[in-house]
């Protein structure tokens, strides 16, 4: 029999972490591990507010596993069986599907990515995520967190300081520039007047802009955008990707909200299927949780993995950065 435990991270920030929705200096996660007393397996829950996950919520969800088999589990079947029948949160489903999924790799001695039919995982570059904050401390955030070594630079906006934000990050670095809007605007004619100011030469695309509720109106404003349209909160662990590749450019796919290794999977192949830009992103997660996404990354068109970069005295040291590249 396996013993299964769960284990809260309670992550200081290194600053405040603002987006459009919330800010917060601290984040609780939770770190799950799987047993047999020779090997182990080890999954990272990162519960987001914006899809209902609640720590408490996450807990409760898992003693529901636990009373109904989980540590009885003997196969990977098993287990999608059992997150079938009690289905947790997405987050929680994913660091439980990675543990058993670690766990069993390591039994088997077989690479994660080969049993998920990936390629093989290298060295990974990633783009840096600037949290909301105030015009006039653009430059000196970039200044004292040295942010020039990465190879792009993602600002986070709101629609009424947006067009302050991006320009001041331009005005300091030549390197390219994302925009996550984060679904702060809520007329599309608004938006299109901002996107139609931008320097497409310096700005690669803009995540979700406008709430997932809005399917009609990214579907008017994708033919008339100047700039990629990706989609983020409007992509979890399903979608109708006929439907969303008249909305957007592209898919923003994060394991936290995929539910696991093998949805994330799935998601890509329907990317691809359906001609669409290839993004992998995170939450705020310490290096198990991107550890976990770099296995993956290799397939992706674009990674944004800097979620363990703002996390003070990150606990596992699984990746390194350096000069804006990720390392095993």
């Amino acid at each position: 029999m396996l013993t299964w435990r769960i284990e809260a991270l309670h992550l200081k920030l290194k600053y405040t972490w603002r987006i459009a929705r919330n800010s917060s200096d601290e984040k609780l996660n939770f770190l799950v591990q799987v047993s047999d007393g020779t090997f182990s397996g080890f999954g990272e829950a990162a519960p987001n507010i914006r899809y209902g996950e609640t720590p408490d919520l996450l807990l409760q969800q898992y003693q529901v596993l636990l009373m109904a088999g989980l540590a009885t589990i003997k196969s990977m079947e098993d287990l999608l069986q059992l997150l079938t029948e009690h289905p947790p949160v997405n987050s929680l489903r994913f660091a439980v599907e990675a543990a058993y999924l670690h766990y069993y790799c390591q039994v088997k001695q077989i690479p994660i990515y080969q049993l998920l039919g990936q390629p093989l995982p290298h060295q990974q570059a990633t783009c840096f995520s600037l949290p909301i904050m105030e015009p006039g401390q653009v430059k000196d955030f970039i200044l004292q967190h040295n942010l020039q070594r990465f190879p792009c630079l993602k600002i986070k906006v709101n629609s009424e300081q947006g067009p302050d934000l991006l320009q001041e990050v331009l005005d300091v670095v030549q390197k390219p520039v994302v925009i996550d809007g984060n679904e702060s605007w809520k007329d599309p004619d608004t938006l299109l007047g901002f996107l139609k100011t931008i320097d497409k030469q310096r700005v690669l695309f803009i995540e979700q802009p406008m709430p997932a509720s809005e399917a009609a109106a990214y579907a008017h404003l994708k033919p008339l955008s100047p700039l990629p349209l990706i989609a983020d909160e409007s992509v979890t662990d399903d979608a109708d990707f006929a439907l969303l590749r008249q909305e957007f450019h592209g898919v923003n796919i994060k394991l936290m909200k995929a539910g696991g290794y093998l949805n994330a999977v799935r998601l890509l192949k329907e990317v691809r299927k359906h001609g669409l830009i290839g993004m992998i992103g995170c939450m705020v997660e310490t290096s198990l949780g991107i550890w976990c996404a770099m296995q993956l990354s290799a397939g992706f068109d674009f990674a944004d993995l800097d979620g363990f970069l703002i996390v003070e005295d990150e606990p596992f040291k699984l990746v390194r950065e350096e000069r804006g590249v990720l390392y095993f």
